[in-house]
């Protein structure tokens, strides 16, 4: 499982996103708190509920209001 920060452009970090080996992701927020979910084999990005919010690799959209 592979872990990446993302952070603001001065460095702050915002949140997390882990990756597994199937590639399969979970955002969560600066305190850890889940966010969303991305399941690479039906190719859909989740929101906290599973509920389906987008068909492709948006992971990054649950950041728009930290940015």
């Amino acid at each position: 499982m592979e872990e990446k920060a993302i952070k603001k452009f001065g460095g702050k970090i915002i949140g997390y996103i882990s990756t597994d080996n199937l590639g399969n992701k979970t955002v969560m927020d600066f305190s850890r708190r889940v966010l969303g979910y991305y399941d690479a084999r039906r190719d859909v990005t989740m929101d906290f509920y599973k509920r389906v919010i987008a068909y492709g690799d948006i992971s990054g959209v649950f950041f728009k209001d930290e940015i």
